[in-house]
């Protein structure tokens, strides 16, 4: 399954700069608000669904090389943090709908891992 699927499927808001997503194919996906559980725990290239929305998870990110971030239940980063998000390729999506949610669909649409 490529991002663009999960994109679409999902109704997902890109937050950042636009890419070839149905040439990205996540790994795998992962969902923690701690980014200690994050940096252990996510595999390589995976989709990384969480709440928060600070500029730490760009470190994050950019150190395990996710494909893309999921935020949800709304919260919003700030401009400097998706500025800093396009400079280090990484990708932002946002929705309205609860975690839970988020990683049910997922699940649904078969991104088992």
């Amino acid at each position: 399954m490529n991002l663009q699927e999960i994109i679409t499927n999902l109704d997902l808001k890109v937050l950042t700069d636009l890419k070839d997503f149905s040439a990205i194919e996540p790994s795998c996906g992962y969902s923690s608000d701690l980014l200690s559980c994050v940096m252990a725990g996510a595999p390589h290239k995976s989709v990384w669904v969480t709440l928060q929305a600070h500029s730490n998870i760009i470190a994050v990110a950019t150190l395990l090389e996710l494909s893309a971030i999921v935020i949800t239940e709304g919260a919003m980063p700030e401009p400097a943090m998706l500025a800093k998000a396009n400079e280090e390729g990484v990708i932002i999506l946002s929705t309205e709908k609860p975690t839970f949610n988020v990683i049910g669909k997922l699940w649904e649409m078969g991104f088992h891992c």
